[in-house]
Parts: structure tokens; C-alpha cells; sequence
């Protein structure tokens, strides 16, 4: 069996979501946990998979297994219209065997997304992702007012994950308020999947 990790699967476009991510990534091993970054490949109306079968950088494509022996997940995407992006749908879409088996059941999940506009439906983009995640029985983390970057931020960051306004080129940086935000969803994911992994042994 191999070690725990939290699986930080994503879809990005433009690369703030990716850049999420890896703060995301940074909050879990900063809590003591192997943090995977996973991505998905781009899909078409016409043809679906429209990517090469290996990422020319970043992160590597995802498969069912990192998401079977995962400890704990987060989930981000790009809004679409207040939802998730279509490639992430995809994938999630063919997650039914794990459906089926249980897998997921009684993990811990969180959910980011990044938006051009910052009233571009970063809340009902989260609330869109963490549907297939209640079917599959996970656990679900937000992020609690005690996170002062929650009270003080100008930029994104919402209860039900972190969030972070791109601007409408796509290019602005995550802000310090983001970063934290972003980390502390990492930091809580770790945590609470050591605890679950505890309690199994």
C-alpha cells in the first residue's frame, strides 16, 4: 500500500488555477502529507480528448487509481458560466466503478476555481463541483471564518473553498489573501486525512 497522499486534481486553461493548485499543494505538505498534482486533458464537442496524451509541462494527466488510493482530494477548476469546466466534468464523469465500489466514501474534499470577472459565479462554481463529491460520499471541507484572510481579502476566497480573481486578461497574480486561503485548504485536507487514516489503523 502506498503512502497517503491528497490528490490536488485540476483543470486549468490560462494557468491561475494551476498556480492554485500548487499553493494548495504547498498547504499540504506544509502539514506533513505527499501532496499529487493532477490534471485533466482538454476535450472538444466534437471529438472529446483533443490533448496530447502527455502534457507538454505541468502536471500529469490523472487516472482512476490516483483518485481510488488518494487520502483526500481537491478539486479546481476555471468557472464556465457558474460551473465547472467541461474536461473536469469529463473526467468526473467516468469516475461510476468507483461510484459503484465505494472508494471515495468517508475521504475528506475540498474545492477552488478561478474566475476572469470577481463576480463570475466562483460560489456557484464550487457548489457545481461539490455535488459529484457528495454522490461519492466524501467528506466535505470549506474554509471557516477563523481564517482571517477570509474577512480581509479584496480578491476572492469564498466558505465553500478558495477562489481567486484572475481579472479579465487572466493574468493577475494571486494576491497574499488567496495564497493563504489556498494553503490553509491544503493544511486542512492533510489533517484531517491523517486523523481518518489514524482512526483506520
Amino acid at each position: 500500500m502506498s503512502a497517503p497522499y491528497v490528490l490536488v486534481l485540476y483543470y486549468s486553461r490560462h494557468g491561475a488555477t494551476a498556480e492554485m493548485a500548487r499553493q494548495i499543494a504547498r498547504g499540504v505538505e506544509q502539514a506533513g502529507l505527499e501532496a499529487r498534482l493532477r490534471t485533466v486533458p482538454a476535450v472538444s464537442a466534437e471529438c472529446e480528448t483533443v490533448a496530447p496524451a502527455i502534457p507538454e509541462h505541468g502536471a500529469i494527466y490523472a487516472t482512476l487509481d490516483d483518485l481510488k488510493h488518494c487520502s483526500g482530494l481537491a478539486l479546481g477548476s476555471p468557472t464556465r458560466f457558474g460551473n465547472m469546466a467541461a474536461p473536469l466534468k469529463y473526467f468526473l464523469d467516468g469516475t461510476s466503478g468507483l461510484w459503484l465500489t465505494g472508494e471515495l466514501v468517508g475521504k475528506p474534499a475540498g474545492v477552488f476555481t478561478s474566475t476572469s470577472s470577481l463576480h463570475g459565479g466562483q460560489e456557484t462554481t464550487l457548489l457545481s463541483m461539490l455535488l459529484p463529491l457528495l454522490h461519492h460520499g466524501m467528506l466535505l471541507l470549506g474554509l471557516p471564518y477563523s481564517q482571517n484572510a477570509l474577512l480581509e481579502t479584496r480578491g476572492g476566497g469564498t466558505p465553500y473553498g478558495p477562489s481567486h480573481h484572475a481579472g479579465a486578461d487572466g493574468k493577475r497574480a494571486l494576491d497574499e489573501h488567496e495564497i493563504s486561503l489556498c494553503r490553509a485548504l491544503g493544511q486542512r485536507l492533510a489533517e484531517t486525512a491523517k486523523r481518518l487514516e489514524n482512526n483506520r489503523g
